[in-house]
Parts: structure tokens; sequence; C-alpha cells
């Protein structure tokens, strides 16, 4: 019946607390006011954005949570956001701006993948700051990042712990040292960056289309948008016992079908378009063929119903409307002048139709986020769209009418990105500046040395288990070789003659407590040491020359470029008489070109991979180095002469 189907889905969780500074002791049962207070005026402040936006599993929410162990009382969210990422780094954008309408207020916020602000800015964090010790050391204090520093030293700052703080000495260094605890420029440029844009940025996120849909989904839509998330979720994750529901429709009836407007999220209309679905035979949904003009409208709409018909076969018959009236609430009254206050009606004439709408969203939004008490039973979106379905009336024939003043649908060539938008979008998220262009005149100057260098400092980084430290920029300072230590130390493995540098080696306590009895010892050690060094080294120099004179009889040297064969033969002749042989049929050994071998080797690799991505183009990017596109077009055939 269908050729893919998704039965699960990974989710995705984002924690936040709000804690009050603790600017003096007080009681319990006062703190719990004022919390409660603020969780009061928060969700009323920022009702404008939380309204009218599409969650894509759970809306930012907050509630009241007592103080246990080492935390204190404090304001509590969670949200499942799925599939969507922009949803998360929304909440961030509101807690920040939280903190900087509440001063008092102080935010920690995290991901089931832990600390992933400091995630974000991976490239600016202190080298001293790992997972191990980021606990409780990552906050926002009026509207700015801040991260609790760890002392160098034991003692040396006496209002640090040497160990990641609990939440309470957290809270209390954030009152006390404000100015101490600012994240650095560029840590807070990178979360910055990932939140920019915001509020505007909700319209941009936002999808409308065009769909043919129950008059029943149409009219609840209308009076709650956000439900069609849960519809596209229940359709998105659908398993062969939910479709049982689908095959004869007993909620949404294929006739009472219209044309309507829907306003997704992008990646809500993408897990939706994306699916490939074939209905029931028995359930009455049939699409044109692909080639009729509305036929985008006709899939999306019966996709959608499916969902909907899904969430409503889930309720039981006879479930209880456990909603209560809204307007009965003595918080409605204040949470509606605060939304007037704020301009959330726009200038629309009270008793309007958009009015009403407007209206009916916002107590959805207060029964959900602002009037929900602990102990009451959160109604399934099941439960919302059958009681929605029975207490708001609508006429079909009045449904049919708007189809004619339907707003035009958007664009959605954002759904076929090109390789270079991809690219673009993709450097935007690391937060890097797409580079410029490559002129005609610097692609003919082009330095390949540069290639060669940032290669090398690649290879020079030092690697731990935790991986290799890539050159982020190409101007980074050279990494600083010393050749005479290199040497020495390697000598000291191998064995020089001389031993006069070992002694320098040790401590002068240590050269203290030795006898004449350990300096003979010592000495006869050393002796053997030097002999048995000897024997090696004497075994390694005949391996490798029975190594060059195997490699002498095969083409191997042929592969890599030579400096004799870069230069006058009159330069490279008997310029380094030591390089004779020594046993290999009396050829010379010229040493090969490391550099021009390295820069070869990687334009070849680069150049395989015709312009798309591979390992070559991706080191090189990553260390900073844009090479110009390969205007090498080889012919096919050898060229004739005229």
């Amino acid at each position: 019946m269908e050729e893919n189907m998704k039965f699960a889905t990974v989710e995705d969780t984002v924690e936040y607390r709000l804690f009050l500074i603790p600017d003096k002791p007080g009681d319990p049962e006062e703190h719990r006011e004022i919390l409660q207070k603020c969780i009061e005026r928060i969700m009323t402040q920022f009702a404008p954005m939380l309204v009218p936006y599409i969650w894509q599993n759970q809306p930012f929410n907050l509630k009241y949570k007592p103080g246990k162990g080492d935390v204190p009382a404090h304001i509590f969210g969670m949200t499942k956001f799925g599939d969507n990422i922009e949803d998360e780094w929304f909440i961030v954008y509101i807690v920040k701006q939280i903190t900087k309408e509440f001063p008092e207020l102080v935010a920690r916020i995290e991901d089931n993948d832990g600390e992933f602000l400091l995630i974000e800015a991976a490239d600016f964090l202190p080298k001293w700051l790992d997972p191990d010790n980021s606990a409780n050391r990552v906050f926002f204090h009026q509207g700015e990042l801040c991260i609790i520093p760890a002392p160098k030293k034991s003692g040396t700052v006496s209002w640090l712990p040497t160990t990641p703080p609990t939440i309470s000495q957290a809270l209390s260094i954030i009152s006390t040292h404000p100015e101490k605890i600012l994240a650095s420029e560029s840590v807070r440029a990178a979360v910055n960056r990932r939140i920019r844009g915001y509020p505007e940025k909700i319209k941009a996120s936002l999808h409308q289309a065009h769909c043919f849909l129950p008059a029943g989904i149409a009219a609840v839509l209308k009076q709650c948008p956000r439900l069609v998330a849960a519809g596209v979720q229940a359709f998105y994750l659908r398993d062969p016992i939910d479709l049982r529901a689908c095959r004869i429709f007993k909620t949404f009836l294929p006739e009472t079908r219209i044309m309507t407007s829907v306003t997704f999220t992008k990646c809500l209309y993408a897990q939706l378009v994306q699916q490939r679905f074939v209905p029931d035979r028995r359930s009455g949904y049939k699409l044109p063929p692909p080639c009729h003009p509305q036929y985008r409208a006709h899939e999306l709409g019966m996709k959608l119903a499916h969902g909907f018909e899904i969430l409503c076969s889930k309720c039981s018959p006879h479930f209880s409307d456990s909603k209560s009236l809204v307007t009965t609430s003595p918080l409605w009254a204040g949470f509606l002048e605060s939304l007037k206050k704020n301009d959330y009606f726009k200038g629309l004439m009270e008793g309007s139709v958009q009015y009403q709408e407007r209206l009916e969203m916002a107590k959805n939004y207060f029964q959900l986020s602002v009037n929900r008490p602990e102990s009451s039973h959160a109604m399934s979106p099941g439960e919302e769209i059958l009681t929605l379905l029975q207490t708001i009336p609508f006429d079909i024939e009045e449904l049919k009418k708007e189809e004619a003043y339907l707003p035009p649908e958007d664009d959605e060539r954002w759904l076929d990105l090109s390789p270079d938008q991809l690219d673009q979008l993709l450097q935007e998220a690391a937060g890097k500046k797409e580079p410029e262009p490559i002129s005609k005149g610097q692609e003919e100057n082009y330095d390949l040395t540069q290639v060669s260098e940032s290669m090398k400092a690649f290879i020079s980084k030092v690697s731990t288990h935790k991986g290799a430290e890539v050159p982020r920029e190409p101007s980074e300072a050279p990494i600083t070789f010393d050749a005479d230590s290199f040497l020495n130390y390697f000598d000291k493995i191998l064995g020089s003659k001389s031993h006069e540098s070992d002694s320098d080696d040790l401590d002068e306590e240590d050269s203290e407590c030795l006898d004449s009895d350990d300096d003979v010892d010592l000495e006869t050690q050393e002796a053997g040491e030097e002999a048995s060094v000897k024997g090696t080294l004497d075994d390694l120099k005949s391996y490798m020359a029975q190594m060059d004179r195997e490699l002498a009889h095969t083409s191997i040297a042929k592969s890599f470029t030579t400096q004799k064969q870069m230069e006058p033969l009159s330069q490279t002749t008997n310029d380094n008489p030591e390089e004779e042989d020594s046993g290999t049929g009396g050829s010379v050994m010229t040493p090969v070109d490391v550099d021009l071998n390295l820069v070869s080797n990687i334009l070849e690799s680069y150049s395989s991979q015709a312009g798309l991505a591979g390992p070559a183009s991706n080191l090189l990017q990553s260390m900073g180095v844009q090479l110009p596109d390969n205007a090498d077009h080889r012919p096919t055939s050898k060229p004739t002469k005229d």
C-alpha cells in the first residue's frame, strides 16, 4: 500500500530552568509566591510570540519546581522538539530574553546532548573547559551568556571552587561577581549567531499551502492552527495498527472536502511532502493524476486527513471533556488585558472574525501554558479535535465560498536547494563566512605553498584521544619546530657515542644520592646499553640496505618526484658525496621532493572529485584553504595536427 513508513523517531528534548538570584534569605513559601508570579508575568509578556507559534511536538511551558538537595526551588520547563531543531533555538532565544526582562532570574538550559550551547561555540572555548568540568558553569544572566571559570591553581581565587560548582554556589558567584563571569565575545557571538533574526525569523519558518481537506479539519485548524503539527506527526509516525482506522473514515468523510489554506512550519511541510503514500481503496480518498494542476493540494489534504483520523481513532468514545472554561479563571482577565497592552490583536476590531480567531488561539494557549493545574490531565490532540468539532459551528457551503479568496501559496523552491545553496547554508550554520570567489588573475598567480604549509601545520598538530586539532584559519601562527631538540632526543634513543648531555637530566638531589659503587654500576650499565644499541643500529642499516636493493629493481621510485628531476644535472651531481650508494649498485640516492609530491597528490585527489565533496576539499576547507576551480579540461582524444 505504501513504499516507505516511519515507525519511530528520536525524541529530542530540551530542559530549561530559571533560578532566583539569592539577594537575601527568604521564606520558602515566599519564594514560591515570587516564582509563581514570575511564571504568570513571563507567559503573559511573551504571549504575542508564543501564541501563534506552531511547535513540532510540545510547546514552551513553565511550572514551579520545589527545591531538592543542592538545587533550590526554581521555574522548570521541558519541551520535546523532535525533528525541528529550530524549536530548540527559539526556546534559547525566549530564555535569553526572559533573563533580560527579568534581571532577578538566572537561566540554565541543556538538552539530551548536554551543554549544547558549548557545543555550538566549541571552536572558541577556553582550553580548560571540557564536558568533565562544565557542569553548572553555563548560565544566562541579564540577557548575556556567562561561564563560571575554574581557577588555574587551587586557592588562587577565593570565590571560585576548585571543583565544578553546585547550583547554589553558582548562583552566589553570579550574584557577587557578574562582571567576571561573562563569556568571551567570540563564544557569545557564536550563540547569538544561531538565534539571530528572532522574532522576525518565526514568520520565515512558516509555509502556507493549499490543501483539499474535509470541512471539519479546515474548521479545527482555523480555530487552532497549532493542531496541524499533531496531524502531520500522526501521519508521519503511523504504523499498520494506525492505518486500520483509515480503511473506512468515520470522523472526516472524503465527500466533505473543500479547498483551504493551511499554515505549516517548513519542517512539518517537508515531512508531509516527502513521504509517498497510497490510500486504501475503501477509504474513499482518491487522487487526481499527477499532471493535474491541483494534485499537490489533493495529496497534502489526503495525508493530513489520515493524520487527523488516526488522532481521533485513539480517543475513547466516552472521553470526558476535561477542558474547563477558560473565562472562569481568575487569571484570564489580567491575561487578556496584558495581551491588549502588548498589541496582540494588531488593532483588529473587537468582535470581528479575525479578532475572534486570535482570541480563540489565546484561550488555547492560556489553557495549555498558563492555567494548567499540576494535577490536571492534559487533553490529547485527538480529544481537543473532537471537542472543537462539538463546540464550533461551521457551514460547508460558507467554507466553499471562501475558496475563491484563498491567499496565494508560498514558493516551495526551498525544498530543492542547489549544491551551492546547500554549501552556503552549511557554512552559515557553522558560523563561517562565505569565501570570496577566486578571480581569474588570482587563479593564475595562486600560490600552492599555502597548501603545503597548511598540511604541514596540520601534521605538526598534537593529537590526543579526543582527535586532531585542525588549523581553522590560514593566518594562524606557524607551528614552531626545534630540530636540535628533536635530533638530540633521537640520539638518546638510538645511542650516540657521547653521553655528556645525559648527566644533565639528573636532578642535583639524585646525583648527591649516588655513591662510588653506584657510579661503577652505572658505567657498566651504560657500556652494555651502548653495545646493545650499536648492534641494533647495525641490524637496522643492514635491513635498509637490503630494502634498497630490492626496490632498485622495481618502478616504485618513478611514482615520486625527486629533487634531481627538478634541478639541472650539474647542480645535483656530486653535491652530496655522502649519499653515494653503499651497496645499492652505485646509483645516487636523490632525495624526494616532499612538498611537490604532497601538493601534486592533493591536487590529483581534488581533481578526481569533479567538483563534488571529497576528502581533499573537506580537509583543505577545514584548514581555511580554498582552491580555484579545475579549469584544466583534458581532451578525451589526442589532438590532430592542422
